[in-house]
């Protein structure tokens, strides 16, 4: 009994870890002042004096993310295999990173500072913790993916493969957006906010589907001894 218990304790943090994170950012970029959620990114939530409240969203959905990465190890899809829940880890080590050094001003927020972000070694530092978010992310999607292909199961593939498309575009035109492109620059931030709740969203759904096999929750016995080492 130890051992489903544990699989559905990490596994959950797969639901809880999305649904706080978002939670919590689009509330922050609701209430701040001079902070426009359409074209501000999430990152620059962790600057002033409440910026602690974004670092801990940042840290506190990382732990949880690496927790479900073990999870969907120990109940894997069909098929196993390391790949999906490295990637998810990777996200989650930058998530934790992104927390732990706080991203430089960009887009004139706060209130004062230049519209293009003027590099500092804690920025940069942000920027590269961030990265594996938004690559390591879409290509957990297409690896979700295949596995969901190679069970059969062709609405959860074409869901995942969907999901990591989406992000791919929508990260690109994000970047495009703070990087003062005269169109996109007013909805950067919408644009990457959509980029994480396409990922975040699959990341729940698969957890619930896997919650959802059985009392247990894991996988059956039968799939667990036909999964890759």
């Amino acid at each position: 009994m130890g051992a489903p218990r544990l699989e559905r304790s990490l596994l959950a943090c797969g639901v809880i870890g999305p649904a706080l994170f978002v939670a919590a950012f689009l509330a922050q970029g609701a209430v701040r002042p001079y902070y426009d959620p359409l074209r501000h990114p999430v990152s620059s939530l962790a600057i002033g004096d409440m910026g602690w409240v974004q670092c801990a969203n940042f840290v506190v959905a990382g732990a949880l993310l690496l927790a479900f990465a073990v999870g969907l190890r120990l109940a894997p899809l069909p098929g196993g295999g390391w790949w999906a829940p490295l990637l998810i880890g990777l996200v989650a080590i930058g998530l934790i990173g992104a927390g732990l050094f706080v991203a430089d001003p960009i887009g004139g927020y706060p209130p004062g500072t230049p519209t293009a972000p003027v590099r500092t070694a804690r920025g940069i530092l942000h920027d590269l913790f961030s990265t594996p978010v938004f690559t390591a992310f879409p290509a957990a999607c297409f690896v979700l993916a295949h596995r969901f292909a190679a069970a059969g199961r062709r609405g959860w593939a074409g869901y995942a493969i969907a999901s990591g498309a989406a992000m791919l575009v929508a990260f690109v035109l994000s970047s495009m957006g703070f990087a003062q492109n005269a169109v996109l620059m007013p909805v950067g931030g919408l644009l990457q906010r959509l980029t994480l709740v396409a990922g975040l969203a699959l990341l729940a759904a698969v957890a619930v589907h896997l919650l959802s096999r059985g009392r247990s929750g894991v996988m059956p016995r039968e799939e667990r001894e036909s999964a890759d080492p």
